[in-house]
C-alpha cells in the first residue's frame, strides 16, 4: 500500500484498465507527420517585439486521413482498449464495426486490425492496447488506399497503395493526447532584483529559457515586461528583442504565468496606472535527455568551456535542435546539423535528430532548397548518414530515403550547363556570415557538399537496398569531384578558390571550401598540408568570426594533429566569450568589437543571439579529437580510440553509445580504457615501448602503437606521451 500511494491518479487509472503482463504501446501516426506538425507549432511562436514572426519557407501540413493497419496471429480473443486523436472507423478483416468503439474483442486466430482516422487540425493518431494487440512503429500507414468498389459491392485492388512503418515519439500514456504535447517545465528563482523606475530589473543569473512568472499581481493599467540577455537589452525598452505588454484590471491579488517562453537572463517590469507586484519567478522549460558525455582535464578554463558549451547545447535542444533561444527558433539545418555531432558526444538522444531531419525536410513535392538555403540542403544529406552511423538505426535511413531521393532530384535539376551549381532565383547561398563574402558565379563550397552529398546518397541507397541509385549517386559523385580539382584546384596558390565567374577562377581563396576538403579527406597528403600552410594558418586569408564555421575550421586543423594550437585557439575565442561575462555562446564573436557592439547584430543593437546552438562546438572536438573517439562502423560495433592531450597534462572523460558509455583517462604516462559497446583500436604514440596487462600491443609504425579494446574490460597502459 505505501507504493500504491506514490502513484498519480493517472498511473492507478492505466495499471486498472491494462493488465500488467501487456505489452507496452505507443501513441503512432504517419512517420514524420507528428514532427512537421510539432515543427510548425514551436517554430511559428516566434515573436518580435509582441509582433509574430513567421519562418521564410514553405511549411507543410501532416496528412489528414491516414490508415493504419496490422495482421495478429492471436492464441485466444483478446480485449482491446482504443484511443483515438481524430474521427475514425474500425475495421476486423476489413468488417466495419459500428460507432467509435472505445473497445473491441479480436477473435482467436489470424486478424487484420484496421483504422482508418481524420482529422485536419491534429495529426490523425491512435493508441491501440491489448495483451499483445498494441501500437507500435511495426503498424503499417498509408495516406491513401487505392481501393475501388465495383457494382456487386466488393472491395477491390489495393495494390497501388504504398504502406510504410508508422511513426512514433514514444508516447506510452494514452490519455496524454499527441496534441497536447509539451516539454516539461520547473520553477527557479532569481538571483538578484534591483529597483528601476516604478519596476524592477530582476536577474537569474545566467542565461536561460522559459516563462515568467508573476506574483501577487493586482490592479488596473498596464504591465509591461521587457526581455533581454544582456542587462543593456532588458533596459532597453524601444530595442529590446522581446517584450510582453500586458492591459490588466485585477480587484485582488493573483499569480499569473506568460502564454509563451522566453529567452533571458535579466527581466525588466515596469507597472502603469495601480498595478502592483510582489515579484517574479520562472518555469524553466527543458528537454528531458540525460548527460551522459563528460570531459575533463588540468586547465581549468577549457573546464569552464567544457561546461558553458553543455549549458549552450542544453538551452538548445527543445522539441527539436534550433538554432538559438531568443530570436529565431527555428529549425535551421546548418545549425542543427552541428548539433547532431555535439549530441553524439553528450546527451546521445537519437530521437531529437531523427524528428529533426524529419521536421525539416517535411513533404514531396520539393519547391525550394530546405530552409531555402542550398548548403543547408546538403547538410540535411550529411546528418542521415552520420545518424546511421552513430546509431546503426537502418530503418530510419529507409523510411527517410525517398525524401532524400525527392531533395536529391530537385537539386540534380538545378545544375547550369557545367553541371555545376550556382545561384538561382529562389536560393540563398549562405555560407557563412562574413562581411564581404561573394556568393556570386559557381562557388567552390556548394559543389564540395553537393559531391559529399552525391556520396551519402550513395551510401544510403545501398542501405535501402536500392543498389540501382547507389550506382548512380557513386558515379555523379566521382565526376564531380574530378571536376572540382580540374576548375577550382590553384597550382600557384596550392588551395582551391573560392569560385568560378564566367567559366574562369576568382582570384578570391577563402577557408571554406579548403577545410571542408581536409576532413572530407579529399585531398592528397601534400596537398592537405600545402593547404594548411597556406591557408589555415596564413592570416592573411580573411579570418572566421562565427563559431559557426570555426567548428569546422578548428575540425580540420585537429584531423592533421594540430590539436596543440587548436587548444590555444579554443582559449582564445571561447575564453574570449567568457572574459566578456558569457554564460552561454554566442552567434557571433569578433575579439576586434568592443563594448555593446558585441550585442549588435542585423543592423538592431540587440539583435545577436547570446546563446547559439554551434557555439557548442567544443563538445565534440574535445569528444572526438582530444579524446580522440569515434565510430568506424556502425553504431560503434568498431571504433578508434585515437587520444591527443594536446598540451594537456591529462584529461578524462566518457563517450556515450547506445549501450553505454566508453571511458577514458589520459596522462603523460598513463592511459585508462573501458567501453561497453563494440570493439575497439586504441592507437597512442610512445617515446618507449609500452605495457599493459590483458591485451597485446603492437608498434604499427616507428612510435605509434596499436592494441584491442574488448566490450567490459578496463586497460591500462603505461606509456611515455
Amino acid at each position: 500500500m505505501k507504493n500504491l500511494k506514490k502513484l498519480t491518479l493517472l498511473s492507478i487509472l492505466i495499471c486498472l484498465t491494462f493488465p500488467i503482463f501487456a505489452q507496452k504501446a505507443q501513441w503512432i501516426w504517419y512517420p514524420g507527420d507528428f514532427d512537421i506538425y510539432m515543427g510548425n507549432v514551436m517554430q511559428n511562436r516566434r515573436t518580435e517585439r509582441g509582433s509574430f514572426f513567421p519562418v521564410f519557407w514553405k511549411m507543410d501540413s501532416h496528412y489528414v486521413l491516414v490508415d493504419f493497419h496490422k495482421e495478429f496471429n492471436l492464441p485466444a480473443a483478446e480485449e482491446v482498449k482504443l484511443f483515438v486523436e481524430g474521427t475514425y472507423n474500425v475495421k476486423i478483416d476489413g468488417k466495419a464495426i459500428s460507432g467509435f468503439p472505445k473497445s473491441i474483442t479480436i477473435p482467436a486466430g489470424k486478424h487484420k486490425l484496421s483504422l482508418k482516422v481524420y482529422s485536419t487540425a491534429q495529426v490523425p493518431a491512435i493508441f491501440v492496447q491489448g495483451k499483445t494487440v498494441v501500437s507500435d512503429e511495426t503498424w503499417l500507414a498509408t495516406f491513401e488506399d487505392k481501393e475501388w468498389i465495383d457494382a456487386s459491392g466488393k472491395t477491390s485492388d489495393k495494390s497501388g497503395t504504398t504502406f510504410v512503418n508508422a511513426g512514433s515519439w514514444n508516447m506510452t500514456d494514452p490519455l496524454s493526447l499527441p496534441s497536447k504535447f509539451k516539454l516539461p517545465t520547473k520553477p527557479i528563482i532569481a538571483v538578484k532584483t534591483e529597483k528601476i523606475n516604478k519596476g524592477f530589473v530582476t536577474d537569474f543569473g545566467k542565461e536561460t529559457f522559459g516563462f515568467i512568472k508573476i506574483h501577487g499581481l493586482k490592479g488596473k493599467g498596464k504591465l509591461n515586461i521587457y526581455y533581454g540577455e544582456s542587462k543593456e537589452e532588458a533596459l532597453s525598452v524601444s530595442h529590446c528583442e522581446t517584450l510582453d505588454l500586458l492591459e490588466l484590471d485585477l480587484a485582488s491579488k493573483t499569480d499569473s504565468v506568460m502564454e509563451l517562453s522566453k529567452a533571458f537572463r535579466y527581466v525588466n517590469i515596469q507597472p502603469e496606472g495601480s498595478v502592483s507586484l510582489d515579484s517574479i519567478s520562472m518555469l524553466y522549460e527543458y528537454s528531458p535527455v540525460a548527460q551522459r558525455g563528460s570531459f575533463k582535464s588540468s586547465d581549468a578554463e577549457l573546464n569552464k568551456i567544457y561546461e558553458v558549451s553543455k549549458y549552450t547545447f542544453e538551452l538548445n535542444t527543445r522539441e527539436f535542435f534550433i538554432d538559438g533561444i531568443k530570436r529565431d527558433r527555428w529549425i535551421w539545418s546548418g545549425d542543427a546539423y552541428q548539433s547532431y555531432l555535439m549530441n553524439y558526444y553528450s546527451i546521445y538522444d537519437a530521437p531529437t535528430v531523427k524528428r529533426t531531419l524529419w521536421a525539416q525536410r517535411g513533404k514531396d513535392p520539393v519547391t525550394a532548397h530546405i530552409n531555402t538555403i542550398m548548403d543547408y540542403s546538403f547538410y540535411w544529406f550529411l546528418g542521415i548518414y552520420d545518424y546511421y552511423q552513430y546509431s546503426g538505426d537502418q530503418k530510419f535511413v529507409q523510411d527517410i530515403y525517398p525524401r532524400m531521393k525527392s531533395l536529391m532530384t530537385y537539386i540534380d535539376g538545378r545544375k547550369n550547363k557545367n553541371g555545376l551549381l550556382e545561384w538561382m532565383p529562389g536560393d540563398w547561398i549562405f555560407i557563412d556570415w562574413a562581411d564581404k563574402l561573394s556568393k556570386d558565379g559557381e562557388v567552390s563550397f556548394e559543389q564540395l557538399l553537393y559531391c559529399r552529398s552525391l556520396e551519402t546518397m550513395a551510401l544510403c541507397a545501398k542501405l535501402a537496398n536500392d543498389e540501382a541509385s547507389a550506382a548512380i549517386y557513386s558515379k555523379q559523385a566521382a565526376e564531380l569531384k574530378s571536376k572540382i580539382f580540374e576548375l577550382y584546384w590553384n597550382k600557384e596558390k596550392s588551395a582551391l578558390v573560392h569560385s568560378r565567374i564566367d567559366g574562369k577562377q576568382t582570384d578570391n581563396v577563402t577557408r571554406y571550401a579548403n577545410m571542408f576538403g581536409i576532413f572530407f579527406d579529399y585531398f592528397t597528403p601534400e596537398q592537405k598540408l600545402a593547404v594548411k600552410q597556406n591557408v589555415l594558418l596564413n592570416d592573411k586569408v580573411a579570418k572566421i568570426t562565427t563559431p559557426y564555421m570555426r567548428f569546422y575550421e578548428l575540425e580540420a586543423l585537429c584531423a592533421m594533429g594540430e590539436q596543440p594550437y587548436v587548444l590555444k585557439e579554443m582559449k582564445s575565442y571561447w575564453g574570449g566569450m567568457l572574459k566578456l561575462g558569457a554564460t552561454s555562446f554566442w552567434e557571433e564573436y569578433n575579439p576586434e568589437k568592443k563594448g555593446d557592439e558585441h550585442l549588435a547584430m542585423y543592423g538592431r543593437p540587440f539583435g545577436k543571439s547570446l546563446c547559439h546552438a554551434w557555439g557548442a562546438s567544443p563538445i565534440y572536438l574535445l569528444g572526438k579529437y582530444y579524446l580522440g573517439v569515434k565510430p568506424t562502423s556502425s553504431a560503434y560495433q568498431t571504433y578508434l580510440v585515437e587520444p591527443n592531450l594536446g598540451g594537456l597534462e591529462w584529461m578524462e572523460g566518457t563517450v556515450p553509445t547506445n549501450n553505454g558509455e566508453i571511458a577514458l583517462s589520459v596522462s603523460k604516462k598513463e592511459i585508462k580504457v573501458k567501453a561497453a559497446e563494440g570493439i575497439g583500436t586504441l592507437r597512442f604514440k610512445s617515446a618507449v615501448k609500452p605495457s599493459v596487462k590483458g591485451a597485446v600491443i603492437k608498434e604499427v609504425a616507428k612510435g605509434l602503437y596499436e592494441m584491442t579494446i574488448q566490450k567490459g574490460v578496463e586497460y591500462v597502459v603505461k606509456y611515455q606521451g
